[in-house]
């Protein structure tokens, strides 16, 4: 449990990445750029940007996409199922 906001996590190691929202700490520093990020995971997906890796491509318009949800959205947006419409207000996301 956080003792600065009283937030609970089953595993501690959840409970440790999220005490850098309270401390401001950015341990994790692109060698390239001058970001910083919380998590390793972010650095790591950050550094496609630089290493021009993008291994996740689209079949049909060969967009290419660095993470695998990155494609799955894009793909959305083929299929038709993105962007959704509210049935209330008539505006799309």
């Amino acid at each position: 449990k956080c003792l600065e906001c009283g937030k609970s996590f089953s595993q501690s190691s959840c409970l440790i990445c999220h005490q850098i929202i309270h401390t401001g700490e950015w341990p994790y520093r692109c060698r390239e750029g001058v970001k910083s990020f919380s998590d390793h995971s972010n650095l790591l997906s950050h550094q496609h940007l630089h290493s021009r890796k993008w291994p996740y491509q689209h079949g049909d318009c060969h967009k290419n996409f660095s993470q695998s949800s990155h494609l799955i959205c894009h793909q959305n947006i083929h299929t038709g199922k993105w962007p959704l419409e509210c049935p209330d207000c008539g505006k799309s996301f």
